[in-house]
């Protein structure tokens, strides 16, 4: 019993150390594509594509696990959902990169935040869950955060949604394809390899040319995009696999944190009274939502 439980919390602290490390790289993103702010974003996502499939490819080699990926490909159903996850986090990429480059991460770091919530209220919409009081509480407070950018930063809002909107559909696709992480992310960058491929083969047309022909670190950061895709996503999954999903909720607050600290004291984006309510507001709600996720774990 007692080996058992050594190696019970052994592989919970990996999975826990594996969850921190992918939710603080990507928590820093904005921090390594800051210095590409001059390459546009629809070209940016894609050079990020373009260079993600190969790590994937190799992964996928080293780990033995074409057969997955061929079974993937060769399945209608499974391709059919991962073309629809593919265009979820496409889209929730592109935002990423719009929020850095419009000079938003708090926007970006507000999106994260409202993810969780915005899972919670996708599960009684479309999986038929049933929501308890706290968990109410949270939504509602989540939405007067919301009400209050209608008032008084639109922009703001419209960022943070698209891109807690994006990775809630992504999630929620997700859920019903039974594939493995690295498998899926292949399929997915596969889906959208072509039409990057198209957008940066446009882009070296136009006058200022491909931003892989600029000088100094602009084309070695467009190559690394594809290994910081892939690093955290691939983490995410060690974590997946060997945390309970109460633990791996607590752990996602992590890069939203370092995206706020990052906009409001790195970069120095303004806080006006209605972006300080509005986090305010959702601060309390994932405080009601973290005290449920505990309070049921120890039930």
């Amino acid at each position: 019993m007692t080996d058992q439980t050594n190696q019970a919390r052994h592989k919970g602290a990996g999975g826990l150390g594996a969850a921190v490390l992918a939710y603080v790289l990507w928590g820093f993103f904005p921090i390594y594509f800051h210095p590409l702010l001059g390459v546009p974003a629809v070209e940016l996502v894609s050079w990020r594509v373009v260079f993600t499939l190969p790590v994937c490819l190799v992964v996928v080699l080293l780990s033995g696990q074409g057969a997955a990926l061929r079974a993937a490909l060769t399945t209608p159903a499974v391709l059919g959902r991962l073309v629809l996850s593919a265009a979820a986090i496409g889209c929730n990429w592109l935002m990423y990169l719009v929020a850095i480059e419009t000079h938003q991460v708090l926007a970006a770091s507000l999106g994260y935040y409202i993810n969780p919530l915005l899972n919670v209220l996708i599960g009684v919409l479309f999986l038929k869950e049933r929501l308890n009081r706290l968990q109410w509480a949270a939504v509602a407070l989540a939405a007067g955060g919301i009400a209050v950018l209608l008032a008084g930063a639109l922009s703001m809002l419209g960022v943070a949604l698209a891109m807690a909107g994006s990775f809630a559909l992504y999630g929620l696709v997700r859920k019903f394809v039974a594939v493995p992480s690295v498998i899926g992310l292949t399929v997915e960058t596969a889906v959208l390899f072509v039409p990057a491929l198209f957008a940066v083969f446009h882009a070296a047309t136009l006058p200022a040319g491909s931003a892989l022909t600029q000088g100094g670190l602009v084309p070695w950061l467009l190559v690394g995009s594809g290994v910081i895709t892939a690093v955290p996503l691939l983490l995410f999954a060690v974590a997946a696999r060997k945390l309970d999903l109460s633990t791996l909720g607590f752990a996602q607050f992590i890069a939203p944190t370092i995206l706020f600290v990052l906009g409001a004291l790195l970069y120095g984006e303004p806080l006006d009274p209605a972006r300080v309510t509005c986090f305010l507001l959702i601060w309390c709600a994932i405080a009601l939502f973290s005290y449920d996720l505990l309070r049921r774990r120890k039930a």
